[in-house]
């Protein structure tokens, strides 16, 4: 799964991820090799604890992050998070937050956009594209080969931010301004 609803409302909408099934597996199989080598070594306890202490590390290193995106129409604002835990536990709770703040008004498309992962084939994540240029993807990992639950949050983004509308408004203007100009042009 791509993202879960967590709240939907008319003026809020509110998008969690956590880690995947994968993501958990991987840790606790990397763990599971250090407890395994302190358990079985014979070697003193310093090196026991090593052991466990740095499997622990590259298990958190390699757990996918908790990621959350917060769209609130009454503050006009998108509030992507991320929480890492490996940073968390690096950094002694000082760090491992990220959040990026935007303005909801300033975001002209969503699209889902399509990137090769080495040894895995292809995955698929959400971009948000804003007025000025700038795209910002909506989690910072991707997912692999279920493009359809990716469509899903897209369009759903697209629906709360009523950016399907817009567009077809402006399709609509554009072809009268069409037409208006075509009466002008003399027919022969």
């Amino acid at each position: 799964m791509y993202m879960l609803v967590e709240n939907r409302t008319s003026s809020h909408l509110h998008l969690k991820r956590s880690p995947g099934i994968r993501s958990w597996s991987l840790f606790v199989g990397i763990a599971s090799i250090g407890l395994a080598a302190a358990y079985y070594s014979a070697d003193s306890l310093a090196w026991k604890l090593f052991y466990m202490a740095g499997c622990f590390f590259v298990a958190a290193q390699n757990l996918e992050q908790w990621e959350e995106a917060v769209f609130d129409k009454s503050k006009g604002t998108v509030c992507l998070k991320t929480f890492n835990l490996y940073k968390k536990i690096l950094t002694f709770s000082k760090g491992g937050n990220e959040q990026v703040v935007a303005l909801l008004n300033e975001i002209r498309d969503v699209n889902v956009e399509e990137e090769t992962v080495r040894y895995f084939g292809k995955g698929y994540l959400v971009v948000l594209r804003f007025v000025t240029g700038f795209s910002h993807p909506l989690t910072q990992s991707v997912v692999l080969g279920c493009r359809s639950d990716v469509q899903a949050i897209a369009k759903l983004i697209t629906s709360f931010l009523e950016l399907d509308r817009v567009e077809s408004q402006q399709d609509l203007s554009q072809s009268s301004e069409t037409e208006a100009s075509d009466a002008d042009d003399p027919q022969y």
